[in-house]
């Protein structure tokens, strides 16, 4: 009889368990459908949210979820995927209520903040300086020079860890030179200049990967190095077939310690980032800054504007040559003939060197590149 009893009470047992997972089952299915399709709107505390830029369905439902606006995250995605709302959900802030049904957050949600409306595009070209973004800034409305210099400035490795490559106590313009990526930015009535240029150093964290670090780290480099001979391939080569070749002379005279003497590097101080002098002269040739490589031997203090993504290649993925010297030969193609030798050079050139040092004396600039009518047709290219 006893063990009769027990079979009885665990029967009894099981068809209570069965019966409340049936009424949960069915609480949950009816919670479900509820949320599925009800229109009813009660009252509930506001709930402040954010939700970011190309944000899917799915994941504006889990942060949806974690506010504590819906239970069901895929109720939410079945709703909207059937709704007039459809692909127009947008990003930004939205104030929701707790107890509003899914249709009326879909609502507010899909209405376009007039002030995140895109009202223009910001363009970058290559080879801008910060002195000359923030001048374009100015000029099409989208924030005054100082505050875009303001907002270069505030930014530190704190925000931007590859920051950090920036030597401590380096005696420069700007210490984000040469890491604001020339693209073309979206701005809207809420873009600031410190929108803009965390825009820019997003941009180029997304870019400086792979193989552009591998190559770097195999050449003993940090990204502040490479931006600094990008940026120096960038002011002197017009051609795409000519970077690597560029590149592959910075390097040669780097590696027999020889001055680089490249104008750009005077150009930059001296015109405080605006590039906007056709020719050099001779005394400007002494300019004392870290940035002349006239000057100074070894790399300039630091980048002498912004590289696109073809040069930062370029630095890091130099030609193979034996070539010291270059010079502009087609100033119209911006095209160049590289020498070996000082004698191949000098013959390029036209000039000679009575004295020994280096340079033609009939030639008022290096050995190493007379470009200044190059300087010139850069100046006409990126203004």
């Amino acid at each position: 009889m006893v063990k009769i009893a027990k079979i009885i009470i665990g029967l009894m047992a099981a068809f209570m368990l069965v019966l409340i997972v049936k009424d949960y089952i069915q609480d949950y299915k009816d919670a479900y459908d509820y949320e599925l399709t009800t229109n009813d709107s009660n009252p509930g505390d506001e709930v402040l949210v954010e939700i970011p830029k190309d944000s899917s369905a799915k994941e504006i439902a889990e942060i949806l979820h974690e506010k504590g606006l819906i239970r069901f995250e895929r109720a939410f995605v079945k709703r909207l995927q059937s709704s007039d709302y459809r692909g127009k959900l947008q990003s930004g802030e939205f104030v929701l209520r707790k107890g509003m049904n899914t249709l009326e957050m879909m609502e507010i949600m899909s209405k376009e903040d007039e002030d995140s409306k895109i009202i223009k595009q910001l363009v970058i070209p290559e080879g801008y300086s910060v002195d000359m973004i923030a001048a374009k800034c100015q000029e099409e409305g989208i924030c005054d020079k100082t505050e875009f210099i303001n907002a270069v400035k505030s930014i530190t490795a704190n925000d931007f860890e590859y920051l950090s490559d920036v030597p401590s106590g380096a005696e420069v313009r700007y210490k984000l030179e040469g890491y604001l990526f020339p693209a073309t930015y979206d701005i809207s009535k809420n873009t600031t200049a410190t929108d803009i240029v965390k825009m820019m150093l997003n941009a180029f964290q997304a870019y400086y990967t792979g193989d552009i670090k591998t190559r770097a780290l195999e050449l003993d480099m940090n990204s502040y190095e490479v931006l600094t001979v990008a940026s120096m391939i960038e002011r002197e080569a017009k051609l795409s077939h000519e970077r690597p070749m560029i590149a592959s002379v910075i390097y040669n005279r780097l590696n027999k310690n020889m001055l680089l003497q490249i104008d750009s590097t005077v150009l930059y101080p001296m015109t405080e980032g605006r590039y906007d002098v056709a020719e050099l002269a001779t005394e400007d040739l002494s300019l004392d800054s870290p940035y002349n490589t006239y000057v100074y031997e070894g790399l300039p203090v630091g980048p002498i504007c912004n590289p696109g993504l073809a040069c930062i290649n370029a630095a890091v993925n130099p030609d193979d040559t034996a070539y010291l010297y270059y010079r502009i030969v087609d100033e119209e193609k911006g095209e160049h003939s590289f020498s070996e030798t000082f004698e191949e050079h000098e013959a390029v050139i036209g000039g000679t060197d009575t004295d020994g040092d280096g340079i033609a004396d009939t030639e008022p600039s290096s050995g190493y590149e007379d470009n200044h009518a190059e300087d010139e047709v850069w100046s006409n290219q990126t203004d």
